[in-house]
């Protein structure tokens, strides 16, 4: 017998199924728990999954989804964004180089902890850290990995030969009876081998011959879905339905009488072919899910079988930690998880259980952009701030969004509309204000005694007139703060508070959705595991970009998942969390930021100082990067004339430290 990962030379399927994992006990869902692929969304990312039935597993309809199966694709098929994704096989991946100058979506938070370069390009022919790490059963009986060679589980074990034919992925499928996991089960095809044996090729042209490569990647998925259709015409026959165009992920569903079981195939060579925000941004090659980043270095090893070892690794580790299999795309990943725990709450009928979308009220005067923008800010050096100074640093929230989702109370049910002094009384409380919106004047900034060298304390106020905007109750306590601690020091009586709509149940609903993600992240970090804690950041960031758009969330079952106050108070929670540190670092060492972005804050300092947090928490601000200061580059800040000169300077130094 052929140990794991090994082939298996004939296609012969065991006597007995493969058997679901003890620890899975998510196979049955309410029939809320539906969902759509989501692509297209506004800013930085977001999306559901839940889970259905398992393919040959037949419930009755009564304990198991009712199942409105379009939800799965209808995002699918929504629309794709101006980009490319690269993958290991795609005729694109040479592009990476030449896009290196391409506009880039400016990230939320910049991960800690990073692969040691030097350790990495010591020898090539070592693999990553992470992929000597074991493979784990967490995800047999909810996964199958199919492979030029054979067919095996997340775990290694061999199941059959090649799959060398439609029929033969239809018995494969029936055979194996997966079980869903927060999604539902999936068999992956690895390699241009495997698709090559089933008929699934396609040939949409030479890069060379694009301009565009997003008419190339147009082209390409264009190509697959009709190779597809074609081609499964078998398993249609044996009474599979597509659910929507099939592409890189094949949604195929099965009813018998009242009972239905889906299965999605994952093409993975031809994942490319598919594009959102959370897959790159134009031209770039970005995080591809659970398969990783090319330019990352976290991608899937070249040949097909340490391809799917790592890629059974990494389902394993998302069933382990997660306790979800992942969705098609992070922010798909982080919605299941959350389903997940609804679920649960449901049926235990403890923790707080929130049903419905919570969109934003009709607001008078609404701003125009976002209600709470995260802030970008860069100001020009004077000779004091460049005396003596040696460095560039780059300090950054660790997880920042995750910590802030963790740690808030968000409201939730039908809000009441306040006006007048029932607007301002309803503000005062003993814990703060309660969740909801304020319509507040944001007195003119050069009126108060604010600190020159930081930005203004909300990204709404001007300088020399007051405004008047909503902000969440987040924003309200902040300004209520001292300026000792990034406030203003203002009394509620002073915003002149008129209009109002507060949420009448209010609760830490993310806590334990975030509780989840700190450990799985924890223990990326401890065993150096850089591709599953660079996929746990794009699940939360995925998921909490994504709350703001209602398009994303049109089905039934997936209304719950459109919460963009929430988004807003977590984004106004990390500006002011932020805020405060900048203040005590003025307190402490006597230095003020030169640029921020979101939540990352550039300092000029002399040799040595540390002014990140000693704390490990997620939330406290540590070294995002740090870099000397050549000459050419200290005179540029000196002789900077604007706020686009030193953005450039600082853009060029640290491009210099990821070089070095």
């Amino acid at each position: 017998m052929s140990g794991p990962w090994e082939q298996i030379p004939l296609f012969a399927l065991p006597e007995t199924t493969v058997t679901t994992s003890p620890a899975s006990t998510d196979d049955v869902l309410p029939d809320d728990d539906v969902f759509p692929d989501d692509d297209v969304f506004p800013d930085d990312d977001v999306l559901p999954d839940g889970d259905v039935l398992p393919d040959g597993d037949v419930l009755p309809v009564d304990d198991a989804v009712s199942v409105d199966a379009d939800v799965f694709v209808e995002a699918d098929h929504a629309g794709s964004g101006p980009a490319v994704a690269g993958h290991r096989e795609s005729p694109e991946r040479s592009d990476v180089a030449e896009a290196a100058d391409a506009p880039t979506s400016p990230s939320p938070e910049v991960d800690d902890e990073a692969v040691d370069g030097d350790d990495a390009g010591s020898d090539a022919a070592d693999p990553p850290v992470w992929e000597a790490l074991p493979a784990g059963e967490d995800a047999d009986g909810h996964a199958l990995i199919v492979t030029a060679a054979g067919t095996y589980t997340p775990s290694g074990r061999e199941l059959t030969g090649p799959v060398d034919s439609v029929e033969k992925l239809d018995k494969l499928v029936r055979w194996a009876s997966l079980k869903p996991l927060g999604a539902p089960p999936q068999v992956w095809i690895v390699g241009q081998g495997a698709c090559e044996a089933l008929g699934w090729v396609i040939d949409p042209g030479n890069e060379e011959d694009f301009d565009d490569m997003e008419a190339l990647r147009t082209r390409a998925a264009s190509e697959l879905t009709a190779v597809l259709q074609a081609a499964l015409t078998p398993m249609l026959s044996a009474g599979w339905e597509l659910r929507g165009d099939p592409g890189h992920v094949v949604h195929l569903s099965r009813s018998i009488g009242k009972f239905t079981s889906m299965v999605d195939v994952v093409i993975e060579p031809y994942v490319w072919t598919y594009w959102n925000k959370d897959f790159g941004w134009n031209n770039r090659v970005g995080e591809m899910g659970i398969l990783g980043s090319p330019t990352a270095g976290t991608y899937l090893p070249d040949d097909d079988l340490p391809a799917a070892r790592e890629l059974g690794r990494r389902l394993a580790w998302s069933a382990k930690h997660l306790g979800v299999l992942p969705g098609p795309t992070p922010a798909r990943t982080g919605a299941a998880i959350l389903d997940k725990i609804k679920r649960e709450r449901t049926r235990s009928g403890k923790g707080i259980v929130v049903a419905t979308a919570g969109p934003v009220p009709p607001l008078d005067g609404a701003p125009r952009k976002e209600l709470e923008p995260a802030v970008g800010w860069v100001r020009v050096p004077d000779a004091e701030d460049l005396d003596g100074v040696r460095r560039l640093v780059s300090i950054d929230q660790r997880a920042a969004y995750l910590a802030s989702a963790g740690m808030l109370e968000f409201g939730y049910g039908q809000p009441t509309h306040l006006t007048g002094g029932a607007a301002a009384a309803a503000a005062v409380g003993d814990k703060g204000a309660p969740f909801g919106l304020w319509r507040i004047t944001l007195p003119a900034g050069q009126t108060l005694s604010l600190p020159e060298k930081l930005p203004p304390p909300h990204p709404h106020m001007l300088a020399d007139q007051p405004v008047q905007t909503w902000v969440t109750s987040v924003s309200l306590d902040g300004l209520c703060s001292p300026v000792a601690d990034g406030g203003i020091g203002a009394d509620r009586g002073d915003l002149d508070i008129t209009e109002a709509w507060v949420y009448p149940q209010q609760g830490r609903v993310l806590d334990k959705w975030a509780k989840i993600l700190r450990e799985a992240r924890k223990t990326a970090v401890d065993t150096e595991d850089a591709a599953m804690k660079s996929f746990i950041g794009s699940c939360y960031k995925g998921y909490i970009g994504r709350m703001v758009n209602p398009d994303m969330w049109t089905a039934k079952q997936m209304q719950h998942h459109h919460q963009p106050l929430w988004r807003a108070a977590i984004i106004a929670h990390c500006r002011w969390r932020g805020r405060r540190v900048a203040m005590r670092i003025a307190r402490e060492h006597g230095h003020w930021p030169v640029r921020t972005i979101t939540d990352s804050w550039v300092y000029l300092l002399p040799g040595g100082e540390d002014i990140a947090d000693p704390s490990d928490a997620l939330g406290k601000m540590s070294v995002e990067k740090d870099t000397l200061l050549t000459d050419t580059l200290l005179s540029d800040l000196a002789s900077a004339q604007d706020m686009h000169d030193v953005k450039l300077t600082i853009k060029a130094a640290f491009a210099e430290e990821d070089e070095d």
